[in-house]
């Protein structure tokens, strides 16, 4: 092979070793380049999540109600609001609680820890601006026969209203249509219907003054079912509401 033919291989190869190299560049940038704009649509879409407070009512040094065999209410809203949590963020909904633990919102220093502890929840949940809130309790009653769940909701509020209503109705799962006969209840005197802004609905579970129902609700499974329906209604207020 002459000298000439030689260098002309060498170019050639040259060359071809640069188109290769150029093109797996452009490749690489345009690979990062759907990667970034893949990134970038899933930060909008973590930025347009939908926000809700769970509010697991009680706490500390309040155990709420005490069940007919000793349960307290503090203890069953938490169980059920974690479990509520573990199913709203499965749907891609960012929740924001209000404790999770067995510890009221006051300090040691406060005169007034329940007024303190209620000023607290107001604070967390308006701070979160969500879509909307819930206050997970328990009810009691002087008679033992009284059973099933209640939505309360504020009286003036329309969102309010109908994100009891959508719960309310979601309770026929948990407690059948004939034993869900309670409707969604306004109200004006709950302190955090009063003083949230957001959309709230304070969710009275079931009854422990009823010895069958407090027995259930003492069930890792019922509280389970309990958790499920109110994440399905709250997933059906937030897509009517988007609409």
């Amino acid at each position: 092979m002459d000298k000439k033919r030689f260098w002309q291989n060498i170019m050639g190869i040259t060359m071809l070793m640069i188109v290769t190299m150029v093109a797996g560049r452009m490749g690489m940038m345009e690979k990062n380049g759907s990667w970034a704009a893949e990134a970038a649509a899933g930060k909008a879409q973590k930025k347009n999540q939908p926000v809700v407070v769970i509010d697991s009512g009680h706490g500390g040094n309040d155990p709420g109600k005490i069940g007919v065999s000793g349960q307290e209410e503090k203890a069953i809203n938490l169980k059920i609001a974690m479990k509520l949590k573990k199913y709203l963020e499965a749907a891609d909904v960012k929740v924001v609680m209000t404790r999770e633990s067995d510890k009221g919102l006051y300090r040691d220093s406060d005169s007034h820890k329940k007024s303190a502890d209620m000023k607290e929840r107001c604070r967390i949940i308006d701070e979160a601006k969500p879509v909307m809130a819930i206050s997970i309790h328990q009810n009691s009653y002087h008679q033992d026969s009284i059973s099933g769940a209640q939505m309360f909701y504020y009286k003036n509020s329309e969102k309010g209203r109908q994100l009891a209503e959508i719960l309310q109705k979601r309770f026929d799962y948990v407690l059948g249509a004939e034993g869900n006969r309670r409707s969604a209840k306004a109200n004006d005197s709950y302190f955090l219907l009063l003083n949230v802004k957001a959309p709230i609905v304070i969710a009275e579970c079931g009854f422990l003054s009823n010895p069958a129902e407090a027995a259930k609700l003492s069930e890792e499974e019922y509280q389970d079912r309990i958790a499920w329906t109110l994440h399905m209604g709250i997933l059906q207020y937030i897509n009517d509401t988007d609409k």
